[in-house]
């Protein structure tokens, strides 16, 4: 008998299982290999070397995922973000990805991305209430984006 369980920690195992089952349906339709991750960083240091920021993502179907981007404030306006999506725009490119994608929020830095080349390919009211959560996209192929 199956059963239906509501779990705030699932174990590995229940994760794995949604994992696999989903991966192998994604690969039968887009082909093997084609959801293989392999993560991305680029880390803004300071004198010593110890970390300040930076950008973590990895790239999978064909395409980068920046999960996360920050530039601490005061090393903000200085080119630094600009310098670190370029390199990271690059070496998915030497990856063979064909665009970049990811999350900001209206209080973040959508304006920095639109300068970057980026276009919105969706958008979500009140994530959080009183704010708008934007999907943002990049072709690197020189193919445009469908308008959402």
């Amino acid at each position: 008998m199956t059963r239906i369980t509501l779990e705030d920690q699932p174990a590995p195992a229940a994760r794995d299982a949604v994992w696999n089952g989903l991966r192998a349906f994604n690969e039968a339709h887009s082909g093997p290999g084609s959801f293989d991750s392999t993560p991305l960083s680029v880390v803004l240091r300071d004198d010593s070397g110890a970390p300040l920021g930076g950008l973590v993502g990895r790239s999978y179907s064909g395409w980068l995922y920046v999960e996360l981007f920050h530039i601490p404030a005061e090393h903000r306006r200085a080119g630094l973000g600009r310098e670190m999506l370029t390199m990271a725009e690059e070496e998915a490119a030497r990856r063979g990805c064909i665009g970049v994608r990811l999350e900001t929020y209206s209080f973040q830095a959508p304006g920095f991305y639109a300068l970057m080349g980026y276009s919105v390919v969706g958008r979500l009211q009140d994530c959080p209430p009183g704010h708008t959560r934007y999907s943002l996209a990049k072709r690197l192929d020189g193919a445009p984006l469908e308008a959402p």
